[in-house]
Parts: structure tokens; C-alpha cells; sequence
């Protein structure tokens, strides 16, 4: 089940806040976990199971580290991280490694990847890897408490606002919350405004868009232009950025609707003016998640040049593994890692000294350069796309199938989805307010946002009952 869906919106969703509002307190968590079982099930059927032991062992793992000696601590957490990661490396990574390792001399003795099975990856199970992960750190750096109620601890990790597409919650963010939680009409409502902006931005803006990179990145090398392909990564740029930050906002609204807060994890990625500014913008959740839990415990930029640069590359290796097993995902991981050990070595200082059209320029390029290995399916693909942008193309002309895309509607999304990429609707509100000619009166405004937002679920919910393109492209993760 995606909250880009009928199922969810009409019928679980609404059964699930009429449920967390008129139960009593005492058993809301309880409910919600529930509920959020029931959603994970719905989708993975049996997997469920999977989170369910996640949940029992990190349940004891938290107590035992709670009660262990001082000396036995670091054993103990070492020993939940490779537990917590054994399932992920298993659903995840085993196909990836066994078919690389199949190619190389000393194992041509193993099968061929062809005969291994393939294994499915659950949905989401990085996300809630991670978060248990945390869970576990937190206990052992005294930062959080270990949690006595195995409910509480599970709603933790299974709460389905943020189960399959993140933001990453950590523990410390919301374990006040999971005792005490505010549910008023004022949070709700911000809840839903800010549900229905992001489920907005992902049918109304991020699925067109996705129809188009899908059609451009399908093509044949033979009649891939330069043109065309420019067209495909510009689109696919746009398309993960909605996609992504739309089932972020549409996550921190279940959350406001349901009590809780969760952190913002996009702050307009593409206004950056470095790679480095990039990082603080993008999935703020996971960024801050490997600087925390692995970059600074490698020493993060306090041992010199050439050891900081080992420590960028060795983090964005794994976080090009964290979003997909592929050769793909390990070269645009280490292309940001470099960027920004170049950036670290001086490149950003001069960076500084340019024009802002030159430092957005060169963000710009690098991010939709790299998203090329992150879209295709295999290097090959990849080495093939990019010299079409290189103007390297076999092709010539539009084909017919982007032709047909090619709408007065698309070019209208398009440009809705540029501005909106560079501009939050606050940013609009705040230029209006600043005008002199144009101040109008807080009940205009109370009444046009809720216009607005009325207007916008309509059409964001017709266009899902039309049965338009709705990927979910999390699937990967």
C-alpha cells in the first residue's frame, strides 16, 4: 500500500485517524502499530514477520544494553548493527555480490548469477534498518534511553507515515512523543495541508514528469538524440526531487495528523551553490544519519586533507550502496564523494569567489551528470547516455513516443515544477507580503490556502481515479 493510492486515501487512512482520535490514550500506540503492521502486510505479505523479529531483538538488545557492564557495551552494539544489517545484506546485496564475485578468476568455479534465484527486497527495509540502528547507538552513547514498552519500540520502527519512504526518524526525535503527543484541530489541519502538498507534488508534478524519463530512458541507443536525452535527465531530475520530497511532506502530514512531529528531510536541494550545500538540502534524514553514525566516528574532517577525503568517499560508497545493489549505485555515490573531497581541498573556496549562476551551474551539472548512473540500469547504459548528452548520439530528431508526451500540459508541469523546485510556497507568500500594492488580510489568506488546498487534493485524487502513471519508485531502496 503508497499513500499515492485509493485504498489509502478513502479507506485506510480515514479508518486509522477516526480510530487514533476516539480511542483512549492509553491504547493509541498500541492501534497505531497495528495499523502500521496491517500496512507493511498489506504490500509484503509474509515479510511482515521480518520487522516483527526486528522488533523482539532490538527490543531485548536495548534492555541488555541498558543493564550490561561499561565493558561489554561496545561487543553488545556491535553485535545489534551486524544484526540489524545480516537481513538487509541478505534481501539486498547477496545477488549484487555473488553475481561480482561470479566474474572474477578465483570464483568462476560458482555458478552463474543467471541460476541463482532472485531474492525480493522488502519495502523499506533500509529505512527501518536504519532507524533501529539508531536506536541501538543512541542506547549505547547514553543520548536516549532504552525503551521498556516493546509497543512503544515498535511503533518506533514499523510507524507506517514514514515506513517505506522515509524521512529517517531517530529515536531521540520522537521518544517523548511516543508517551505524550499532542492532537489538536490546528495540527491536524497543517497535517493535511501539508499531506495534500506533497501528495501534489507527486501525481499532479512528479508522475508526468516520470512518464517522460521513463519513455526517454526506454528508447534504443539507435534513436537516442541529444536533444531527447537532455530532455529524459532533466525530467528524471525534476521527477525524484518531487517524488521524493512528496512522499516526505506527505509523511510529515500523517504525522501532524496523528501527533507527531518529524523532521524535515528537503530544503529546495537544487537552490545549492556547492555539492556541500546539496547535502545539507537533499534527504537531510540520511545525510545527517551517515554523518553522525559513521563520518564523524571515522574522524570526519579533523585528520587532515587526504584522510577527511577518505572518510567523504568511504561514506557516499555506502550511501550509493543504501540506495541499491548495482555498480550504478557504487559509482554515483563515489562521483559525490569526490566532488566533494574537491570541494574540501580548496575547489570550494574558490567556488565561492565565482557568480551565483556559475556556482548554481556547476551544482546542477554534477547532480544531473550523476543521475544519469543513478537512473540506468547498468554502467554500459549509463557510458551510453552520457555520451548522447555529450552530443555523442546515434539518433536523430524526436521520436514519436516523446512526441506524444511532448503536450502543451507537459511543458506547463514542466515549468510549474522548475519554479517550484527553486521556490517554496512560503517564499511566494513572503515576495506577496513584502509588495506594498499587495497586502491582503489574514482571513484572504486562511481562506485562499484553504481554497487552494482543496482544490489541489481534488485534482490529485481524480487523477489517481483516472488510473494515470503512478510509479513508486522506492522499491530500490
Amino acid at each position: 500500500m503508497v499513500f499515492s493510492s485509493l485504498v489509502f486515501l478513502f479507506l485506510f487512512l480515514p479508518l486509522v485517524l477516526i480510530g487514533n482520535c476516539i480511542l483512549p490514550t492509553r491504547v493509541r500506540n498500541a492501534f497505531l502499530l497495528l495499523a502500521s503492521l496491517f500496512f507493511y502486510g498489506w504490500g509484503e505479505g509474509v515479510y511482515v514477520l521480518l520487522m516483527l523479529v526486528s522488533i523482539g531483538i532490538n527490543y531485548g538488545l536495548g534492555l541488555w544494553l541498558d543493564s550490561a557492564d561499561t565493558n561489554r557495551k561496545k561487543a553488545i552494539v556491535a553485535f545489534g548493527v551486524s544484526i540489524n544489517l545480516a537481513p538487509l545484506f541478505f534481501f539486498k546485496y547477496f545477488s549484487f555480490v555473488y553475481s561480482s564475485l561470479s566474474d572474477f578468476p578465483p570464483f568462476l568455479l560458482l555458478p552463474t548469477a543467471q541460476s541463482t534465484p532472485e531474492i525480493h527486497l522488502p519495502i523499506g527495509i533500509s529505512f527501518f534498518t536504519f532507524q533501529a540502528i539508531s536506536y541501538l547507538v543512541d542506547v549505547y552513547r547514553h543520548t536516549s534511553r532504552p525503551q521498556t514498552g516493546v509497543v512503544n519500540l515498535g511503533l518506533y520502527i514499523a510507524l507506517f507515515p514514514q515506513l517505506i519512504a522515509g524521512p529517517i526518524v531517530r529515536y531521540g526525535h520522537i521518544a517523548e512523543q511516543l508517551y505524550k503527543r499532542t492532537i489538536n484541530t490546528i495540527l491536524f489541519a497543517q497535517g493535511i495541508e501539508r499531506f495534500t502538498i506533497g501528495l501534489s507534488k507527486k501525481v499532479l508534478l512528479a508522475n508526468p514528469l516520470g512518464a517522460m524519463a521513463d519513455t526517454v530512458f526506454n528508447l534504443p541507443d539507435a534513436t537516442l538524440s541529444t536533444p531527447v536525452a537532455w530532455l529524459g535527465i532533466t525530467s528524471y531530475t525534476l521527477q525524484i526531487y518531487f517524488d521524493f520530497s512528496g512522499y516526505s511532506d506527505m509523511a510529515i502530514g500523517l504525522g501532524r495528523m496523528l501527533g507527531f512531529t518529524f523532521p524535515e528531510n528537503f530544503n529546495l536541494p537544487y537552490r545549492a551553490r556547492s555539492l556541500r550545500e546539496f547535502w545539507t538540502r537533499w534527504h537531510i534524514s540520511l545525510s545527517t544519519w551517515f554523518r553522525d553514525y559513521l563520518y564523524i566516528p571515522l574522524g570526519g574532517n579533523r585528520t587532515g586533507c587526504f584522510k577527511t577525503a577518505r572518510n567523504l568517499c568511504t561514506v557516499f560508497l555506502l550511501c550509493g550502496l543504501w540506495h541499491g545493489a548495482s555498480w550504478n549505485f557504487v559509482v554515483w555515490g563515489m562521483a559525490h564523494g569526490t566532488f566533494l573531497s574537491v570541494e574540501r581541498s580548496g575547489f570550494g573556496r574558490w567556488l565561492k569567489t565565482t557568480s551565483k549562476p556559475v556556482q548554481h551551474g556547476y551544482v546542477l551539472a554534477v547532480v544531473m551528470i550523476c543521475w544519469v548512473f543513478f537512473r540506468t540500469e547498468d554502467l554500459g547504459s549509463a557510458g551510453t547516455y552520457l555520451a548522447a548528452l555529450a552530443g555523442q548520439a546515434n539518433g536523430q530528431g524526436v521520436p514519436a513516443k516523446v512526441l506524444l508526451l511532448l503536450t502543451p500540459h507537459f511543458v506547463f508541469i514542466s515549468f510549474t515544477s522548475i519554479f517550484f523546485s527553486l521556490f517554496s510556497p512560503n517564499d511566494v507568500g513572503f515576495i506577496l507580503k513584502k509588495t506594498p500594492v499587495f497586502r491582503p488580510p489574514k482571513l484572504l489568506c486562511s481562506s485562499t490556502r484553504f481554497t487552494v488546498t482543496v482544490v489541489l487534493l481534488a485534482a490529485a485524487t481524480t487523477n489517481l481515479a483516472t488510473g494515470a502513471y503512478n510509479p513508486f519508485i522506492y522499491f530500490r531502496f
